[in-house]
């Protein structure tokens, strides 16, 4: 493999710092943050232009993106959805940009409904979720431009698709809920009005009511505001339109719930829960009896019920008990679906509305089922089945006798026969036991020379259960392995789990993961040369962690938007409420240096660190891009050893909501050639 010495961009370092708990931290990259700036825009465009440089360098780079768009070009469905007399579904035909929604009558021809790759030139205009009446006459869709979590909302007649009063503007970590044909409520925050749109923080949740043909500016504050100041608002009605649902938040875990009775003219909202100490969900009522799902007591969640009138937990009646599984549930066709987690796979399980079990669903193999949500009145429901060897297939649900009938079958180009998915259990640091799924084609020799990407996440509670990937057949068809450990911080056992890898527990998240790396090697799947690692955004932490850690464990890095700055991450944007897994600087001495310690940025020190190829996009408002701009600047500043420190910019992209098809396979195309070139694997 030759390749040419890399000249880097000259990144300048200014005298800035900040002083905490008498410990004063440089931050000569700081200048880095402002997105605006022109000696950042230069920058972003040098840095840019040495990764082309080096990426086009890789002779079968070409050939890697012909074969993984004749893989994607495939007939990509969603699960149908009834509204009105309409059903609804998205299709993609194969390389579109954006997939486009269309509607048919019964089993008539199917109409194009909204076709998202005409709201801009580029594709990079999204639509992000659209809501509609109970009677499906009129929709509400979001808008997303360039990757933005800032949306715009249109309101639309359904019948001929003429647009409805004026287009809302600056709507952010929102949905719309209807109250009947006349209006509905929304979230946003105050846009930020000094400096940077993009990395400006956002402080306080707002929700609104909007009456269809009254400007935005008349919008009445239901909830939030300077009254009850909360980061993150959210607002449902329950299908029957009676109960307005509010869920309110400080931080990523944990919510107080209220409700409205709107059948009542002066109905007040009503606060059920008034703590933020757990997580509760309404999933539906009964007339007046509520259906709540909730960890109060129990970390693994169950189902309880409780009349409107006086709600209060103290009230509360278990209607599905908590079991040794995690659970979550949807209701549709006058019953509950129990989705359960069993380490880390899907198990469902279906109830009525008395909380008489009624039967197990019958799925298809070990893997991940999810969807069975659908309206009171339908007799079947649609639910989606993949793993990593099964391609995702849509199922179809008669719910009264349990039968599930193939409604969709996928098209991509894969035989599942040829391929192997297992699941094995290792010990971290801590003796904690650890489970990982390991994929790869059948007849692959363990000799520790498999290029293998090991892939993970470990924070905020969330779940990495298994998923069919069009990517990974490329890493796969060569001989590689793809390997996914379900680290402490995530949800896959519950809440324990989660807190077993959050503020002063973090570095078990780090432990765990190095841990399988180690697992990996001595099992001969990999070796230390073969091995590449990854994560995004939390997990981009995880891996910029890991290489200040441990920059001998492997070959290759990707951290892609990550939070790399642990003492600055609450500044920016929604920042400030990822406190609950992170705590912050301010907090205390012990929570600084904890932070301190383990933050990207600051724990790097010159060494031999992996071929990295950072990413990032310049229009990320959820992670800023300056996270990942100050850390690959420091790690040019630290690598002393001969492997690449990238940083790829995706231009008008986010945080990887809405990104167009090209922008996406182009995007695992740099990074399987990264990997591959700097393993010395032959495509």
């Amino acid at each position: 493999m030759n390749t040419k010495a890399i000249t880097y961009p000259e990144t300048k370092k200014v005298d800035t710092s900040n002083n905490y708990f008498g410990t004063n931290v440089p931050d000569p990259y700081r200048w880095l943050e402002d997105d605006r700036a022109t000696d950042t825009k230069a920058w972003v465009q040098a840095e840019n232009k040495v990764t082309q440089a080096y990426l086009d360098q890789i002779p079968y780079r070409d050939a890697m993106h012909a074969r993984l768009k004749q893989l994607w070009n495939y007939e990509k469905y969603s699960a149908p959805f009834k509204e009105g007399k309409y059903t609804y579904f998205y299709k993609n035909d194969g390389l579109q940009s954006q997939a486009v929604l269309w509607r048919q009558v019964g089993d008539g021809t199917p109409e194009i409904f909204l076709d998202p790759n005409k709201f801009s030139a580029d594709g990079t205009t999204s639509m992000q979720g659209i809501d509609f009446t109970k009677d499906g006459s009129m929709a509400a869709y979001q808008l997303s431009e360039g990757g933005s979590d800032w949306r715009k909302v249109i309101v639309i007649k359904t019948t001929d698709k003429s647009i409805v009063g004026d287009t809302l503007i600056d709507i952010k970590f929102s949905g719309i809920a209807w109250k009947g044909n006349e209006g509905f409520y929304y979230s946003s925050y105050d846009k930020p009005k000094a400096g940077s749109q993009l990395a400006g923080i956002t402080q306080y949740h707002k929700l609104f009511y909007h009456k269809l043909g009254t400007p935005q500016s008349s919008d009445v504050l239901i909830f939030g505001g300077d009254k009850t100041p909360r980061r993150y608002i959210g607002a449902s009605l329950t299908e029957d339109e009676r109960f307005l649902v509010i869920s309110a938040a400080k931080e990523t875990t944990g919510n107080e719930l209220y409700i409205q009775d709107l059948s009542n003219p002066n109905g007040l909202i009503i606060n059920v829960v008034d703590n933020f100490d757990n997580q509760h969900n309404i999933l539906g009522n009964v007339g007046s009896k509520l259906y709540i799902l909730t960890n109060l007591y129990e970390p693994n969640f169950k189902v309880v019920t409780v009349d409107a009138a006086d709600p209060k937990p103290i009230n509360w009646k278990d209607l599905i008990p908590a079991t040794s599984n995690v659970l979550s549930a949807t209701t549709g066709g006058g019953k509950i679906f129990a989705e359960y987690l069993k380490d880390a796979t899907s198990f469902v399980q279906q109830y009525n509305m008395d909380g008489k079990l009624e039967r197990t669903i019958a799925l298809p193999s070990i893997g991940t089922a999810s969807g069975f949500g659908t309206k009171l009145e339908e007799k079947e429901t649609y639910y989606t089945f993949t793993n990593y060897v099964y391609p995702g297939t849509i199922f179809k649900l008669d719910i009264a006798s349990g039968v599930s009938t193939v409604y969709k079958k996928s098209g991509v180009q894969f035989d599942p026969e040829q391929y192997e998915s297992k699941q094995v259990f290792y010990k971290s640091k801590d003796g904690t036991k650890i489970p990982m799924l390991i994929t790869y084609k059948k007849g692959t020799v363990m000799n520790g020379k498999n290029p293998l990407l090991l892939y993970a996440y470990g924070g905020f509670g969330v779940n990495l259960t298994p998923a069919f990937s069009t990517s990974n057949i490329i890493l796969m068809e060569h001989g590689g392995i793809y390997a996914v450990p379900n680290l402490r911080g995530g949800g896959e056992y519950g809440e324990k789990w989660h807190k077993a890898g959050i503020k002063m527990k973090k570095q078990n998240v780090f432990d765990d993961f190095i841990a399988a790396a180690e697992y990996l090697i001595k099992n001969k799947y990999t070796s230390k040369d073969y091995l590449a690692i990854a994560g995004g955004s939390n997990g981009g932490l995880l891996i910029g962690a890991v290489m200040a850690q441990r920059p001998d464990l492997c070959k290759v890095a990707f951290p892609a938007v990550g939070v790399m700055d642990m003492l600055r991450y609450n500044q920016f944007t929604a920042g400030a409420g990822w406190s609950y897994d992170y705590g912050t600087a301010e907090d205390s001495k012990e929570m600084f240096e904890y932070l301190y310690n383990y933050s990207p940025y600051h724990a790097l020190k010159p060494a031999d660190y992996p071929a990295t190829m950072v990413t990032t996009a310049d229009h990320d408002d959820r992670v800023v891009p300056a996270h990942s701009f100050k850390f690959a600047a420091r790690l040019q500043e630290f690598q002393k050893g001969p492997a690449p420190t990238l940083i790829r910019i995706e231009t008008k992209a986010g945080h990887g909501a809405g990104q167009s098809t090209e922008q996406v396979i182009s995007g695992q195309v740099d990074k399987w050639a990264f990997m591959f070139w700097n393993m010395g694997v032959r495509f």
